[in-house]
């Protein structure tokens, strides 16, 4: 087995976590005088990639502090708990609304298999492992930390999910942002630039959150976004008015779209998270977001 290796500038190391197919999401790594941290890590299907990588860079496992896990979803997180047995110093950094969703998988795994069904479940994502609850940190909006010799601060971003944060690298102009900077394959760039569009998983998606989260992160001026989908983008600026422009025209367009009552399927629940079905749901998810079996306090 080989990793697929991305080096960029600053010690940041892309590695394909070869989900669905090469060049679709990519993890990142984190090196910085002698100690590491992963930011999201992919399925259970990618953790024996991500160990490769570290034996091809040269990191021993005990060098790996931190997973930055920007959300829950399962192409970032998980193999959280597969990867963690392997990193006996690493904790997992999760955000108040995510965490308890990767102590206790229960729902998460439940609620995926009604959506994926248990065969492509098991194909695309293996066993989730719990996180043990004492390696687990809930990251709080702005907090700070240390990697080496950089500073990593840490900012909650919603709009793809309510349950995001990204990673910022002041020093050196780089954020990590996992689905709020959205998605730009490189096999989409052109002689013009890259290509972007955003994500918008439609139970906790909202525009106006995901706009305000995009100009926080403009904010710090970064030269350069590390997208799960697909790692490295530059010209930061352009791509960013550009996606604000996507997604505030798809939420007009979906006001002056009449709202649709869809009852939900009977084969799959409108909130993937805890299984349970509302009465009906709406076409952008509102029903499926207010599921009454979903606490505010750890999802909603």
């Amino acid at each position: 087995m080989k990793a697929q290796l991305y080096r960029h500038p600053h010690g940041i190391t892309a590695v394909d976590a070869e989900h669905l197919y090469p060049g679709h999401a990519a993890v990142h790594l984190i090196q910085d005088s002698g100690r590491a941290a992963f930011v999201d890590v992919g399925t259970n299907l990618s953790v024996p990639y991500l160990l490769q990588a570290l034996r091809e860079l040269q990191i021993p496992p005990a060098a790996v502090d931190y997973l930055l896990l920007t959300h829950v979803h399962l192409d970032h997180a998980g193999g959280a708990g597969a990867l963690l047995r392997e990193l006996p110093h690493a904790r997992a950094y999760v955000h108040p609304r995510g965490a308890p969703h990767l102590i206790k998988p229960h729902k998460l795994i439940a609620g995926s298999k009604l959506v994926y069904g248990e065969e492509r479940f098991a194909r695309e994502y293996g066993e989730l492992v719990p996180l043990p609850a004492e390696r687990v940190h809930e990251v709080q909006d702005g907090e700070r930390l240390t990697l080496g010799a950089r500073t990593l601060e840490l900012i909650h971003t919603p709009g793809h999910a309510l349950h995001h944060y990204a990673v910022i690298d002041a020093a050196h102009e780089s954020i990590f942002p996992g689905d709020t900077f959205g998605i730009s394959y490189r096999a989409l760039d052109t002689a013009q630039g890259a290509f972007i569009f955003p994500t918008t998983t439609p139970t906790q998606f909202d525009p106006q959150q995901l706009v305000a989260s995009i100009d926080r992160m403009l904010e710090y001026r970064p030269e350069s976004m590390y997208l799960m989908h697909f790692s490295r983008v530059t010209d930061v600026a352009r791509l960013g008015e550009w996606l604000k422009r996507q997604v505030l025209e798809l939420a007009a367009w979906r006001a002056r779209t009449p709202a649709l009552r869809i009852p939900p399927p009977a084969s799959a629940p409108a909130c993937w998270t805890c299984g349970s079905r509302p009465r009906g749901a709406t076409a952008a998810g509102k029903a499926a977001r207010n599921s009454p079996r979903c606490s505010p306090g750890t999802w909603s």
